[in-house]
């Protein structure tokens, strides 16, 4: 398994941050290789990615929600994987956004690019995508999900 950290600093409030992260269908619009998500109900996505010439579908669960603070989810079929992305207040217009990655890559495609550090460097441009995203629109999201999600057991 591997772990991949990387963050970004938007130059937007971290509420506004959190709410477009919260809006998984416009991730195709700033994620290399993600096709389509569709959100199933208030914890539960389907994702259609591409990944070395080949497209992928999976199901994962948002095992935990907090607004202005994080999202985390893990996988329920295809690629195992797991993660979580934080937002952390800088000032009134400026948010650090981190994601943190555990992917154990499956097939000879996925573990080629986690050796070559293609994963760490797509994740990279994900939120360099993310950020550019956000700050074009005048820091105005395209729509929100302020629920919370408890982590299990909690």
């Amino acid at each position: 398994m591997s772990t991949v950290t990387e963050s970004v600093d938007v130059e937007t409030d971290v509420t506004t941050a959190y709410n477009q992260w919260t809006q998984f269908e416009s991730f195709p619009r700033f994620m290399e290789g993600v096709d389509e998500i569709r959100q199933l109900d208030d914890t539960h996505t389907h994702w259609k990615i591409s990944v070395g010439g080949q497209t992928r579908e999976f199901d994962a669960t948002i095992t935990e929600q907090h607004p202005d603070e994080r999202v985390a989810w893990k996988s329920d079929s295809g690629p195992t994987h797991a993660g979580v992305v934080t937002f952390h207040r800088l000032d009134d217009r400026h948010t650090r956004v981190t994601a943190q990655l555990d992917i154990d890559p499956d097939g000879f495609v996925e573990n080629a690019a986690d050796k070559l550090g293609i994963l760490d460097r797509r994740v990279k441009g994900d939120l360099g995508r993310f950020k550019t995203f956000i700050e074009e629109r005048g820091g105005q999201e395209t729509g929100a999900w302020r629920g919370n999600v408890d982590r299990p057991g909690n």
